[in-house]
């Protein structure tokens, strides 16, 4: 008996029925479910890259945590950092729209760190998500992803923490600043 595939809406429905521990984050990876714990070294990063960006832009940037976004071949992510542009708006579903992000940052922990350096950084490519940064506080190091073609990165910059992080060449008027990134 054939089984029928459950849309991404399905699936996240049938999640918040589900009892999630709390301090858990729940993303679907190509129609796979994860869970995984929210660390205090996590969060600090993902505080710095916020502030970075409101230092920049503003404090009405367009700039999201852990929010639900729907991307191509069944994956529905919850990125740690999402700028979207200034124009970006909901659609009909009331759901941000990948195409409208112009960056994302994916702080690692250890269990995430294989779909972050793999099937997210493939569907963010295949969204042509322009800047895609991986911040990897176990080694120091930040790895920097851009020019996405054919769904694919065509150029990556790794550089250790403490390291200026320089966007501006990517599309992003940003100068991002390591030094201060928690080391776990």
């Amino acid at each position: 008996m054939a089984s029928e595939e459950l849309s991404l809406d399905e699936l996240f429905e049938r999640l918040e029925r589900m009892p999630v521990p709390e301090g858990y984050k729940v993303e679907i990876v190509e129609g796979n479910i994860f869970m995984s714990p929210q660390r205090d070294i996590h969060w600090n990063i993902i505080r710095r890259l916020v502030r970075a960006l409101e230092d920049r832009f503003g404090m009405d940037v367009n700039v999201l945590s852990d929010v639900r976004m729907d991307f191509p071949d069944k994956n529905g992510f919850a990125p740690d950092v999402a700028k979207l542009a200034d124009d970006a708006e909901k659609d009909a579903r009331g759901r941000w729209r990948y195409q409208d992000i112009e960056w994302i940052a994916e702080v690692i922990s250890k269990g995430t760190a294989v779909s972050d350096y793999g099937p997210k950084k493939d569907a963010y490519a295949k969204a042509a998500i322009p800047i895609y940064l991986v911040v990897d506080p176990y080694v120091g190091r930040c790895h920097l992803y851009t020019e996405p073609k054919e769904g694919e990165y065509h150029s990556h910059l790794t550089v250790d923490f403490g390291t200026e992080i320089d966007l501006t060449a990517a599309g992003l008027e940003l100068t991002l600043k390591t030094d201060e990134f928690p080391r776990d």
